[in-house]
């Protein structure tokens, strides 16, 4: 793949996907939709991919919308901000959520708008201690996109979603930690590195299984109870007819470390 905007490698069944423009914030053109969603779709066909790591490069996670990429002058046509959300954000959501491994977002720097968002759908959130998310859109006359009036009630509750959304103000990391919002803040130097060795530890667990953790855990905030159990029953067979069950059970009664496979 010929990447200008992205940095991409494997390495340990780790994959680790990297916005990189920095000088703009990492926010998101075209063209780095594009080769994202490139990224993506080979991740999920890669089987030897067991966790993917999202991050941006410089002092910046991503803010969002390169707004010079759609930019509105006096007299000319509106944009269909809608056709952009069905064509980039809303796959780009999709694809992380639905993703059958773990997905990882280290947020190193300030994350605005769609940035702040695009994390909220990856499973294990990490964020510099120096990180912030800033629901921008209603300084600019929009609403959140990019799931963010999904996730953030369910993350924060109602009150702190609205006011979040409503008043565009500056969420620190430690405050997100707090709120429920993230799963841990990390000193920024350790950022890289203590994303990286949850990745490495996540790649050699039954990473199968830990797809089925996923997809059930996403399928309960919808479900009723009795459609929760009916789910977790279906994909707990699934996870019995798994190389990985077998393995971990054989390991476990010979007494010595496992070897999964993720499959």
């Amino acid at each position: 793949m010929n990447l200008e905007h992205i940095l991409f490698s494997i390495e340990a069944g780790v994959a680790i996907l990297s916005l990189n423009r920095p000088e703009q914030l990492n926010s998101f053109n075209a063209r780095m939709h594009g080769e994202v969603q490139e990224v993506l779709k080979r991740v999920r066909r890669d089987a030897e991919v067991r966790v993917l790591l999202l991050t941006g490069e410089g002092r910046g996670f991503c803010a969002g919308q390169d707004l010079a990429d759609r930019n509105v002058t006096p007299g000319a046509a509106a944009p269909d901000l809608g056709e952009s959300i069905e064509k980039f954000y809303n796959p780009l959501i999709r694809a992380l959520r639905d993703l059958p491994l773990p997905v990882i977002c280290a947020v190193n720097g300030v994350a605005a708008g769609a940035g702040a968002n695009i994390p909220l759908a990856c499973d294990l959130v990490l964020a510099a201690r120096s990180a912030s998310f800033i629901q921008a859109f209603c300084k600019i006359g929009l609403l959140p996109d990019s799931g963010g009036t999904w996730t953030l009630p369910r993350h924060v509750g109602m009150a702190r979603a609205k006011a979040l959304s409503l008043l565009g103000g500056r969420l620190c990391a430690e405050q997100a930690e707090q709120w429920g919002l993230i799963y841990r803040v990390v000193d920024d130097a350790d950022l890289r590195e203590e994303a990286l060795k949850l990745a490495r530890h996540l790649a050699t667990q039954p990473t199968y299984g830990l797809a089925l953790i996923k997809r059930s855990l996403n399928a309960s905030l919808n479900n009723s109870l009795d459609e929760q159990l009916d789910l977790e029953r279906d994909l707990q067979r699934l996870a019995g007819h798994s190389e990985d069950y077998r393995e971990g059970v054989s390991a476990f009664l010979e007494k010595r470390t496992p070897t999964f496979k993720g499959r």
